[in-house]
């Protein structure tokens, strides 16, 4: 099992794999917070493709093949478990060889066979709520991993379509998906995303990210999904609502100080 209860879930790492280098400067950063804070259970993620960018003139990442490279340079070099996105059955198997973690994105959460094909690797899935469903509803989604035998399951809240190119948290999903006797992740980055609205890519709110993420441990929450980078502003996806790398520690430390008071 990768998840254990004695210790917060970290789920970090740049959006999009753009480089060796960005890769290696947030792991670097990632090992560094691992050893100040014992209390961790640190998973490195990186997406090889972003395959649902708002428009198809955005930039999709390094590509399967290049992706995984580098996310088993990352594995080999830092020791982390990995995580990364799949979006078509195809892409499963090569995957399963590299990561540890298989995600299933939040616009795919309700695709059968995606999540038969993930959870029958024998790896640990972390699905995503999609932002069109309610709380209650992950128990069917989580249960179609259950019934194709995944050997760990994740579940990931990261907000709800609240009108045109807004999310907004709901607190109550935490207790409410925790229900289904699963670790439940709270996605800090993606839920501050404005959608679609930063001319023909999606913005964000990235102020937002501490607060809420603070709130989701205080209602419950297992785990942080949280993307960084060393400059947003010049990554390729997400520039609006990662936390800048050097922000990452003090960050992380606020988080465990409510997870360590919930706790105790």
């Amino acid at each position: 099992m990768i998840f254990d209860p004695a210790k917060l879930l970290l789920i970090a790492g740049p959006c999009s794999l753009e480089s060796e280098a960005v890769s290696r400067t947030v792991a670097e950063n990632l090992r560094a917070i691992g050893r100040l804070h014992p209390e961790l259970r640190i998973v490195f993620k990186g997406s090889f493709d972003k395959a649902n960018r708002t428009s198809g003139a955005g930039k999709r990442g390094l590509g399967l093949e290049a992706g995984l490279a580098l996310l088993d340079l990352i594995r080999r070099d830092f020791g982390f478990p990995i995580l990364t996105d799949v979006h078509e059955v195809a892409q499963v198997a090569a995957v399963a060889a590299v990561c540890d973690v298989i995600q299933i994105p939040a616009f795919l959460c309700r695709q059968t066979d995606l999540l038969l094909a993930a959870a029958a690797t024998g790896k640990a899935v972390n699905v995503k709520k999609g932002q069109f469903l309610s709380p209650q509803e992950m128990a069917h989604v989580t249960g179609k991993l259950r019934m194709g035998g995944a050997a760990e399951i994740w579940q990931t809240e990261r907000g709800t379509t609240f009108g045109y190119q807004n999310l907004v948290v709901d607190m109550r999903s935490f207790p409410i998906m925790r229900q289904n006797g699963l670790p439940t992740v709270f996605d800090a980055t993606h839920s501050v995303q404005l959608p679609g609205a930063a001319g023909g890519r999606s913005g964000g709110q990235r102020e937002f990210v501490p607060p809420l993420a603070r709130a989701a441990l205080a209602a419950g929450a297992d785990g942080l999904f949280i993307e960084t980078h060393p400059d947003p502003a010049s990554a390729i996806s997400d520039a609006d609502s990662m936390i800048p790398l050097v922000e990452l520690p003090a960050l992380i430390a606020s988080c465990l100080a409510v997870w360590r008071a919930v706790r105790h």
